[in-house]
Order: structure tokens, then sequence, then C-alpha cells
């Protein structure tokens, strides 16, 4: 499982014209799920996460968690984190999950970060128009399988 993470001031996302998933000051994650991902990736990226200590503390330091601060996270699905770009120019998603078994996994993912913090998550599957007002910029790329020493 992999997620992008960018500490933001603002997040949202709609579908067709609609708002589906807003937050403040916190986390936009994009999150893509590999094939042969399983709940240990879920609750490993999302512990993770929710520790990761990115904010300023009064200091001018980075070391609060969006936990610490009471911040939001929004959880945006996208199976195009896992594109293959080694050959050609047309990136290939053989390594994403198939959605049957990537849908409970993302949903999983969603409610792992919000048994701690706000959390609201995209449509998966949905053509999204996603919008953050970027803090930092500070952007961090997390992979469970990193995680787990597997890549």
């Amino acid at each position: 499982m992999i997620a992008v993470i960018q500490r933001v001031l603002s997040s949202s996302v709609s579908v067709d014209g609609e708002t589906v998933a807003r937050g403040g000051v916190g986390f936009l994650i994009l999150t893509g799920v590999e094939k042969g991902d399983s709940q240990d990736d879920v609750r490993l990226l999302a512990d993770k996460i929710l520790r990761c200590r990115i904010f300023s503390d009064a200091g001018g330091k980075m070391n609060l968690s969006v936990s610490d601060i009471g911040g939001d996270i929004v959880v945006v699905p996208n199976f195009t984190l896992l594109a293959d770009y080694r050959r050609g120019n047309r990136p290939d998603f053989i390594n994403s999950a198939p959605p049957e078994a990537a849908l409970p996994l993302f949903h999983s993912f969603c409610e792992a970060l919000g048994s701690a913090v706000h959390t609201e998550c995209g449509v998966f599957g949905a053509d999204m128009r996603v919008s953050m007002e970027g803090d930092g910029p500070v952007t961090i790329v997390m992979d469970s399988r990193r995680l787990k020493r597997e890549r």
C-alpha cells in the first residue's frame, strides 16, 4: 500500500460538482492499494501516518503529529500511484490491486485513520476533482512494503 501524504491547510474532493470530502489543517493522502496488500498493510501504514511528526511545535520544529494537533485527514483512492512506467510512454497499472480487493482495504484504511482523527474520503472508482492548499510544502511518500522492509 502506498500513500502520498501532503501537509495541508485545507483540502477537498468533489464528484460531479458535489463536495464529498473536506478537511482543514492536516493531511491530504493519495492512496494506492497494491496486489498482495492486506489488513496488515492497512494497520502498519495508518499507524505510521498517525504518528508522523511533521507539524510544527511552539518552537518551530516539526515535532507534532496530525493526532497531536487534532488535524483533519482527507483520503483519496488513487490506483495510478502503482503505475509501472519503465517501458514505453503509456504506464500500465498491473501492480494495482483489482477493485474487489482494493475497495475493502481502502475502506479499512479510512476507518483506521478515522478512529484517531476526523477523516473524510473520496469515492473509490469515481472521477474526482481534488483541491488543496499545501502547507510547506511538506510531502512524504510511505510504502507499507518498505516499512516491512520488502523493498
